[in-house]
């Protein structure tokens, strides 16, 4: 292939303001898993059993506290399922919205600020033992994120170049991980279990409503930044001929063509990977949505260390991140994804081996935490982050500028359709069960289908490789 006439360059500043809007994204799901499903644990298992914060606090009767998990999964996917239809809506949506402010900075915004305010209220409403109103607040925030979060992962692709995309995403998903280390640190020293271990009189409300205010205090101030220093409508303009030209370049099987209908080849590509998108989320969620429960009601172990489990998974999630797009471009994005699903199923194979330790280090009757499990969390970090980082570049390879915001959609309906049907799945497993052991068994059968049906039907077509700008030349230019 001849090289490119006009020149691409990764414009690194840009790119990285463009993830302060992931930043806010990761950081509100960080927080909303770690806290809420272990919220909904102790609710439910009060209100259904009538345990008090004594029996909680020595682990209860496990069988009980395992059986109100279907539950959980099923409030948990609600949420899920609520995005599964709007998250394309808005992408269609902001596709064809014009407006002074650009395609996507309208709901970016709105669903932030509506987000931010209504957050706080879930801990609030689970101090004061309002199933209700937790669930409702749990639904405003849902619906108003779903709002902002398809059209701030489109931003991206809207003004970076295809064969750039790979080592974009790597940079907006740093900023994101960021994001969610500052809820993680929230965490560390505000743990849960210091919370939920203890009887109702000495329960304070602002041991659980600070991470959730930090948390809207930081998706506002993320916004803010985007909206001030990124120019949708400008940028768009000034980049029109580079992305013209990443159309040309694009690591597909047929050109893309707005007049007809898709082809039979990219279309093929487009399923296969959001099957294997949904066989990777459904594990992946799985661990997600309740490693909180894991290990403060099996391993009965301090939540804090869950915090720490994130940090270092985060961090050698950044370190995928920043390589990904450079593994993509010697061996492509499908071998590079491929490599992330074995290293990630070895994993969780190794976790199927963790149990509790018996020995007791905590003021509060908790176990010491298995040091394994940070090993798995570096492993599992670092996989997925080459999984994550090539597969929605590769969604939206198939699509023109257009249709960005639609694709974008259905790499989302793959993922929310799998973190709709996971938790409850799983929840039914271990009432049927009663045993926390099902969960890495679970999360590991998963990964291997999706890394079969990922190596098998995904065709390798590698982007073609351009220079990103350098010094000074990468962190200014347009704006």
């Amino acid at each position: 292939m001849t090289s490119s006439p006009i020149k691409m360059k990764l414009n690194v500043k840009r790119t990285l303001l463009i993830g302060f809007a992931f930043f806010g994204i990761l950081l509100l799901w960080q927080v909303y898993d770690s806290w809420c499903p272990t919220f909904l644990t102790d609710i439910f298992a009060r209100r259904m059993y009538g345990m008090s914060s004594a029996e909680l606090k020595l682990g209860g009767d496990a069988h009980k506290i395992l059986s109100v998990q279907w539950i959980v999964g099923i409030i948990m996917a609600c949420d899920n399922l609520a995005a599964l239809i709007l998250l394309p809506i808005f992408g269609r949506l902001s596709d064809k919205t014009k407006s002074p402010i650009g395609k996507r900075m309208p709901y970016i915004l709105i669903g932030t600020f509506v987000s931010a305010i209504a957050f706080p209220f879930i801990p609030l409403f689970f101090h004061y033992n309002n199933i209700l109103g937790m669930v409702i607040s749990m639904a405003i925030v849902l619906i108003f994120m779903m709002m902002y979060r398809n059209p701030a992962v489109a931003l991206m692709p809207d003004v970076t170049p295809k064969p750039l995309r790979a080592k974009a995403n790597g940079i907006i998903n740093i900023v994101g991980y960021l994001g969610g280390a500052s809820a993680t640190i929230l965490g560390i020293f505000l743990p849960l279990s210091n919370y939920i271990n203890t009887t109702d009189e000495n329960r304070k409300v602002w041991m659980i409503e600070i991470p959730f205010i930090v948390a809207s205090i930081l998706m506002v101030i993320s916004a803010l930044v985007l909206f001030f220093t990124v120019k949708e409508r400008r940028i768009e303009e000034e980049i029109k001929d580079e992305m013209e030209e990443g159309e040309r370049l694009a690591a597909i099987e047929t050109p893309i063509d707005d007049t007809k209908p898709m082809s039979r080849a990219n279309r093929n590509m487009l399923f296969a990977i959001l099957a294997a998108e949904f066989l990777w989320f459904m594990s992946d969620n799985a661990v997600g949505t309740y490693i909180g429960n894991y290990v403060i009601y099996y391993l009965n172990s301090v939540s804090s260390a869950t915090m720490i489990l994130t940090i270092i998974g985060g961090a050698a999630s950044v370190i995928g991140f920043a390589t990904a797009g450079v593994i993509a471009d010697k061996i492509g994005r499908k071998w590079t994804i491929s490599t992330g699903l074995g290293v990630s199923l070895i994993g969780f194979v190794l976790m199927c081996f963790i149990s509790p330790s018996g020995k007791i280090v905590g003021a509060n009757g908790e176990f010491s935490f298995p040091v394994l499990l940070y090993v798995i969390w570096v492993i599992k970090g670092f996989g997925m982050s080459l999984v994550h980082n090539c597969s929605f570049p590769m969604i939206v390879e198939l699509c023109s500028s257009k249709k960005i915001g639609q694709f974008t959609g259905y790499y989302y309906t793959a993922s929310m359709s799998a973190q709709t049907v996971t938790p409850v799945l799983l929840g039914l497993l271990f009432t049927r069960t009663g045993a926390w052991k099902v969960l890495p068994v679970y999360a590991s059968i998963l990964l291997m289908l999706s890394f079969v049906v990922f190596t098998i039907f995904v065709k390798n077509i590698k982007a073609v490789k351009v220079k990103n700008a350098k010094g000074l030349d990468a962190i200014g230019g347009d704006d």
